[in-house]
C-alpha cells in the first residue's frame, strides 16, 4: 500500500472515497511496514474509529537538565524540581497529522478562508501554512461533520453528544501521548533514531511514513515532520490545567510541540516546548486533532 492508501476517519467522512465495512477499528502504525494497515489486535492501543485512546492517569511532565543534557531551561518544572507529575483525563488522539488532502476537504466546505499555500503540498503530506485559528476552525468543522454524518460510528456520536469536542490537544495531553508514562526523551526511547522520524531533512514526508512500534500509543510523527499546534497558551512551568485557558491578552503565544523536518534531534524530543504567534503560517507548522472531554471552548469552539 502506498502512502496515499492511509485511511483515517476524517478522510472517510470528508472525501467519501472508501469504505471500512462495519467500522472495524484500524491500526495505522504497523510494526512490519511503513505503510501497513491492519485490524487492531487485543494487545494494541485501544482504538475508536481511527482515534487512539490515551487512558486517564498521571505521567511525568517536563525535563530535568540533570537527567537530560539536551533539556532547555523552559522545560524545567520549577526552580527546585526538574520534572512534575500531571494527571490528564482519558482522551482520543489522531494517529497522525492532518494531511493536505483532509484540509482541502475543509477548504471546499467554504466555512473558513484558508491560505492557498496550505493546499499546495502533496495530498498525503501534513498540511502546513496553517495558523492557530485555522487549526481550530478545522476542528470545529470536523466535529460538526462527525455529528451530522450518518456513517459516523455511534461511539463517536455519543461522545460528541455528551460534551466531548474535536479540538487540539492541550500541552499536557500532547506530551503524555508522545512519551507515555516512562519519562522517555523521544517517543521511541531515549536516543535519537532517524529511522523513526523525519528530522534533519529537507522537507515533509507523507504522514505515517515512519512506523514507530516502540511508541507508547503507536502514534506517527510525534517527533519531526511538522511542529504541531496545541490548545495551550505558552506559560512558564509548572503546568496548571486550571490556568490553561484562553482568557489571555491578544499578544499570547501558543505552544507547539514535536519539532519539524528541518530541526536537529534536540528539538524533536518529547519535552521540547516551542511557541508561536497565533497568526503564524509557516512551512513547518501543522497540527493533529483529539477528541477530548476536558476541552475548553476556545474562540467559537
Amino acid at each position: 500500500m502506498t502512502a496515499r492508501g492511509w485511511l483515517w476517519l476524517a478522510s472517510l467522512l470528508s472525501l467519501a472515497a472508501v469504505s471500512v465495512g462495519a467500522h472495524r477499528p484500524l491500526s495505522l502504525a504497523g510494526a512490519n511496514s511503513h505503510h501497513a494497515l491492519s485490524v487492531v489486535d487485543a494487545s494494541a492501543p485501544t482504538q475508536l474509529a481511527g482515534f487512539v485512546e490515551v487512558p486517564a492517569g498521571p505521567f511525568i511532565m517536563g525535563a530535568d537538565p540533570a537527567r537530560d543534557r539536551d533539556a532547555f531551561e523552559n522545560e524545567r518544572w520549577s526552580p527546585t524540581a526538574g520534572e512534575g507529575t500531571v494527571s490528564v483525563d482519558t482522551f482520543y488522539i489522531a494517529p497522525r497529522e492532518v494531511t493536505v488532502e483532509e484540509f482541502s476537504a475543509f477548504a471546499r466546505a467554504r466555512t473558513w478562508t484558508v491560505d492557498q499555500r496550505a493546499l499546495a503540498g502533496p495530498p498525503t503530506h501534513p498540511v502546513t501554512f496553517v495558523s492557530w485559528p485555522d487549526a481550530l476552525a478545522y476542528c470545529r468543522w470536523l466535529g460538526t461533520t462527525l455529528e451530522n454524518t450518518a456513517s459516523t460510528p455511534q461511539q463517536i456520536k455519543a461522545l460528541l453528544a455528551g460534551g466531548w469536542r474535536v479540538t487540539l490537544p492541550s500541552e499536557a495531553e500532547w506530551e503524555k501521548a508522545a512519551r507515555g508514562t516512562d519519562r522517555r526523551r523521544y517517543p521511541w526511547g531515549n536516543e535519537p533514531l532517524r529511522s523513526r522520524a523525519n528530522y534533519e531533512s529537507s522537507g515533509t514526508t507523507p504522514v505515517g511514513m515512519f512506523a514507530c512500534p516502540e511508541c507508547p500509543y503507536g502514534l506517527a510523527d510525534m517527533s519531526g515532520n511538522v511542529w504541531e499546534w496545541t490548545s495551550s497558551p505558552y506559560q512558564p512551568y509548572p503546568y496548571d490545567p486550571g490556568n490553561d485557558r484562553a482568557n489571555l491578552d491578544a499578544d499570547a503565544l501558543w505552544v507547539m510541540r514535536g519539532g519539524s523536518f528541518d530541526d536537529a534531534a534536540r528539538l524533536v524530543r518529547t519535552t521540547t516546548r516551542g511557541a508561536a504567534d497565533p497568526g503564524a503560517r509557516r512551512p513547518f507548522i501543522g497540527f493533529r486533532v483529539v477528541i477530548s472531554r476536558s476541552a475548553r471552548r476556545t474562540g467559537n469552539q
